[in-house]
């Protein structure tokens, strides 16, 4: 079977321009080994890290510090998975220090 790409996956197409290039990596990997569920929750956990840094942005710390709970839990369920998690965990910690500094 010939190997998904922006030209035939939904997810792939839709995420290409919005995430990082080492976030696409790592959906493409997922996507090609027929783990669209595991990259639509990377997909979440990208957004969700974005909006834990808007809320800190906006001095909301609750709402951020809701949200990495949130992301922290999706991580830990990927990590279960056997999906290499090392990058989000690195954006994961370097927001979580953004909130504890403020």
């Amino acid at each position: 079977m010939a190997k998904k790409n922006t030209r035939n996956n939904n997810i792939l197409r839709n995420s290409k321009a919005s995430t990082s290039a080492k976030i696409y990596s790592l959906l493409v990997k997922l996507v090609n080994n027929n783990k669209e569920d595991l990259a639509e929750m990377v997909l979440k956990i990208d957004y969700l890290l974005q909006y834990a840094s808007t809320c800190i942005k906006q001095k909301d710390f609750d709402e951020a510090k809701e949200c990495l709970n949130r992301v922290k839990t999706r991580i830990d369920m990927l990590k279960k998975e056997g999906v290499d998690t090392e990058h989000l965990h690195y954006l994961y910690e370097g927001i979580e220090k953004k909130s504890k500094n403020k």
